[in-house]
C-alpha cells in the first residue's frame, strides 16, 4: 500500500482547516519506500512521546510566564525536509522533429536536513516577525520514462545545498499552560549551492518561495521548544532551457517545460 504524504500532514498538524489545504497542495505525491515509511513513522512516535512527556503532571505555576513579553529573542533550529518538484512537459508538437517525448517524475522523497538560527521580533502579543537565515541540504530523484513506458535504468540524482533566509509573520493563538498553537507564513529567498551540469540538467541558482505552516511552542523551565509543519512553494521555473551543451540534453531539458520546486519541512526549534 502506497503511503501519502497527506497522512503524514493530517496525523502531524491538528488544525483541520489548514491540513485540509496541505493535504490539497501535496495530494499528487506518493512515497513508495517501505523503509522510508517506517522512519517516517517512528519519528511521529518519537515526536507524539516527546510531546506528551514535555509538559509537567501538575497544573501548578507555568513555565518562563513572561517568555512572550520579550521584544527581542534568539535560538536556533533544526530541521528535516523532503524536496520535491512539480514538472511541467513539453506538448509532443513542441519537440521538433527528431525528438521523441520522454515524461519525468520525482521517484523517491529523500529525508534532507535545515540548520538555522532565530531572530523574533515581538510586534504585539498576537504576532511577531521572524528571520531563520540558515541552510538546508536535499536531493531529488528525477527519473524519465518514454511513450512506450520503458523508463531509465536509474534517476538523475538532483541535489541541492541551500542558502536561505526566510522572513515569516507568526500568529499566534492563547496559551494554555505550557503549549501555545500558531500559524506561519510568509517568503524565503533560496539560493542553490550545489548546481552543475553533472546533474543532466542544468537548474537556475535562485529561486522565491512563499511558506505557510502551523506549529506548537512548548514552554520548558529553560527555554522554549516548538514543532512546525511547513509548506514551501517556488515561485519560479528553474529549470534552465539553455540546457548543459551535451548531447544528451535531447534526453532531458528538451523534453521538459517547466520545474517548480516543493520542499515540505519539519522543523524543531530552541529558543
Amino acid at each position: 500500500m502506497k503511503f501519502r504524504l497527506f497522512s503524514l500532514v493530517t496525523l502531524a498538524i491538528p488544525y483541520t482547516g489548514f491540513s485540509d489545504i496541505l493535504g490539497q497542495a501535496i495530494r499528487p505525491l506518493k512515497i513508495n519506500s517501505v523503509r522510508m515509511k517506517n522512519q517516517i513513522l517512528i519519528l511521529l512516535l518519537l515526536i507524539a512521546s516527546f510531546a506528551l512527556h514535555a509538559q509537567p503532571r501538575d497544573k501548578g505555576a507555568p513555565n518562563l510566564p513572561n517568555f512572550d513579553d520579550k521584544t527581542l529573542n534568539f535560538g536556533f533550529l533544526i530541521g528535516l525536509n523532503t524536496m520535491d518538484f512539480r514538472v511541467v512537459h513539453k506538448s509532443p508538437e513542441a519537440l521538433g522533429n527528431g525528438v521523441a517525448p520522454r515524461y519525468a517524475d520525482v521517484v523517491n522523497l529523500n529525508p534532507g536536513i535545515n540548520l538555522g538560527m532565530v531572530s523574533n521580533f515581538r510586534l504585539n502579543k498576537y504576532m511577531s516577525l521572524r528571520l531563520l537565515p540558515g541552510i538546508s541540504f536535499g536531493q531529488r530523484d528525477l527519473l524519465f520514462i518514454n511513450a512506450e513506458g520503458q523508463k531509465d535504468e536509474y534517476p538523475l540524482e538532483i541535489k541541492s545545498t541551500f542558502l536561505e533566509c526566510p522572513i515569516m509573520l507568526k500568529f499566534n493563538g492563547a496559551r494554555m499552560h505550557n503549549a501555545k498553537p500558531y500559524f506561519v507564513a510568509g517568503i524565503n529567498p533560496r539560493i542553490d549551492l550545489a548546481k552543475s551540469k553533472k546533474d543532466g540538467l542544468l537548474m537556475r541558482p535562485f529561486d522565491l518561495y512563499w511558506e505557510l505552516g502551523a506549529g506548537i511552542d512548548s514552554y520548558m523551565s529553560y527555554f522554549r521548544f516548538s514543532t512546525e509543519f511547513k509548506l514551501s512553494v517556488g515561485l519560479a521555473n528553474v529549470l534552465n532551457p539553455a540546457g548543459t551543451g551535451e548531447p544528451e540534453d535531447i534526453y532531458y531539458t528538451k523534453v521538459l517545460d517547466r520545474l517548480s520546486s516543493r520542499i515540505f519541512v519539519l522543523t524543531f526549534y530552541f529558543e
